[in-house]
C-alpha cells in the first residue's frame, strides 16, 4: 500500500493572516495540497511561490491559469504531467477552472484535480461536466483520481450526489466530527469535498480545527489519508 495525505483549501487569494495560513498547511503535512482562491491578478505568480515557501512545499501547476485553483506538493512526490483548465464563463461571473496533475510516489501513480466551483447552480452543474472532461482528456486510462475542492454545495444537493455517483466522498466513508469547513470561525456548512477513486482505500477524513484555522482564511480546510 502507499499512503497518499491530501489537503483541500480555499484560501482566500492570501488575503488574511499568511503567517497562520503557512502554519495551518504545514500542521497537517500533507504530500498534496489543492487550493482554491489562489492569487490571481497582480505577481500572483510570486505569490503562489510564496504560499509554497510558507507551506514547505512546492508549486505543481495551476494558478491564474486554472481559474485560481493551484496545486501543491511535497518533493517526495514526482510530477507526471499537468494541466490547466479553464471551464466556460457567464457573464458578471468569475471564471472557473480545475488544476489537474498526474503524480507519482514510490512508483505509484495517480492523478489530482482541484476546483472551484461557481456560485450559479446551473454553472455548477456544468461546469462538473467540463471538469470530467477535463479528467478524460489529460489523465490516462487505469490512473486513478483524487477530485478535491470548493463545491459552494452542501452534502445531498445535485452537483455532490453526481461526484459521489463515480467517486466516493472521503467524509462520509471516513470522517470524524460534523464535516462543516464555511465559514472558519465558526463553521455552519459543508462545501468543500475530497472524492477518490474505487482503487483509493480511505483511511481518514477531517476538517482541521485549530486557533490558526480561525485567521488564515474564511474556509476551514479537509484532510484525508488514503491508500492506493
Amino acid at each position: 500500500m502507499v499512503s497518499v495525505r491530501v489537503l483541500t483549501y480555499n484560501v482566500r487569494s492570501m488575503r488574511d493572516d499568511r503567517a497562520a495560513l503557512g502554519r495551518v498547511i504545514r500542521s497537517a503535512e500533507p504530500d498534496v495540497v489543492l487550493v482554491q482562491e489562489s492569487p490571481r491578478f497582480a505577481h500572483w505568480r510570486s505569490m503562489c511561490a510564496q504560499l509554497a515557501r510558507v507551506s514547505n512545499l512546492v508549486v505543481v501547476g495551476g494558478g491564474r491559469p486554472a481559474g485560481s485553483n493551484l496545486i501543491l506538493s511535497t518533493l517526495a512526490v514526482d510530477i507526471v504531467s499537468t494541466a490547466d483548465v479553464l471551464f466556460s464563463k457567464d457573464r458578471r461571473m468569475h471564471q472557473r477552472g480545475t488544476a489537474i496533475a498526474v503524480l507519482a510516489t514510490q512508483g505509484k501513480r495517480f492523478a489530482v484535480a482541484g476546483t472551484h466551483l461557481d456560485l450559479d447552480a446551473g454553472a455548477r452543474l456544468r461546469h462538473l461536466g467540463e471538469l470530467e472532461a477535463a479528467i478524460a482528456a489529460y489523465v490516462p486510462a487505469g490512473v486513478p483520481t483524487v477530485v478535491g475542492g470548493d463545491l459552494n454545495e452542501r452534502p445531498g444537493s445535485a452537483v455532490w450526489r453526481a461526484l459521489a455517483a463515480t467517486r466516493r466522498d472521503s467524509f462520509a466513508e471516513a470522517g470524524a466530527g460534523d464535516g462543516h469547513t464555511f465559514p472558519a470561525p465558526q463553521p455552519r456548512k459543508t462545501i468543500d469535498g475530497i472524492f477518490v477513486d474505487p482503487d483509493f482505500r480511505v483511511r481518514t477524513a477531517r476538517v482541521l480545527d485549530l486557533p490558526d484555522v480561525r485567521i488564515a482564511s474564511d474556509h476551514r480546510p479537509l484532510l484525508a489519508d488514503l491508500e492506493l
